[in-house]
């Protein structure tokens, strides 16, 4: 029996509901992946929390890949009905896939799966957001049928780097420094606050 190139390279992913032992692992991928090199200014942050109440709450849209028997890369999702719609939403809150296995194919199978057990829960709209700048994750969502990119903007303040100027003025930035507010490019929100 022959086989391709492509069953050669792919690797043999296996996607399944994330249990209770797979809180380290995705948390630890996730400081991997989500890090202060990949974005500057964090809008969201990475932290056990959002894991643990993402898995009581949605524990059916918290999936892990496989490989070997080790985790690889997770999806976190959750559903969002609003008052007074129609709709009901998905959020894909977080995608997240070891840097070596980035691009085989792994984030694809999460997200695929997110979607086919959003479509079996009434979800009409599935939503995600990246940062401006994160134009990995913009190509992905783009190949997965996402469009009508909306720009987004956040502010931040770093309290610790906070100072004032004699008089009880804030000091002005020094002409070189990078501004305080970072873009960020988000699907429409349509009927979603």
């Amino acid at each position: 029996m022959e086989t391709s190139d492509d069953e050669i390279k792919a690797p043999k992913i296996r996607i399944r509901e994330m249990g209770i032992d797979d809180l380290a692992p995705v948390y630890h991928i996730g400081e991997e992946v989500f890090t202060a090199e990949f974005s500057t200014s964090l809008y969201r942050t990475w932290d056990e929390y959002e894991i643990i109440n993402l898995f009581s709450t949605d524990n059916e849209l918290c999936l892990v890949a496989e490989l070997d028997d080790h985790i690889v890369g997770f999806a976190l999702a959750t559903t969002v009905e609003k008052p007074r719609s129609a709709w009901k939403y998905g959020y894909l809150t977080w995608l997240g896939v070891r840097k070596n296995l980035q691009h085989a194919g792994v984030g694809n199978r999460l997200f695929k799966e997110i979607v086919r057990r959003m479509e079996q829960m009434g979800v009409r709209m599935v939503i995600v957001d990246t940062a401006g700048d994160n134009v990995s994750a913009i190509r992905f969502f783009q190949k997965q049928g996402f469009d009508d990119m909306k720009e987004h903007v956040f502010l931040s303040m770093n309290l610790s780097r906070k100072s004032k100027a004699k008089g009880g003025k804030k000091k002005r930035p020094k002409s070189g420094r990078k501004s305080i507010v970072q873009k960020k490019k988000t699907p429409k929100r349509t009927g979603y606050a």
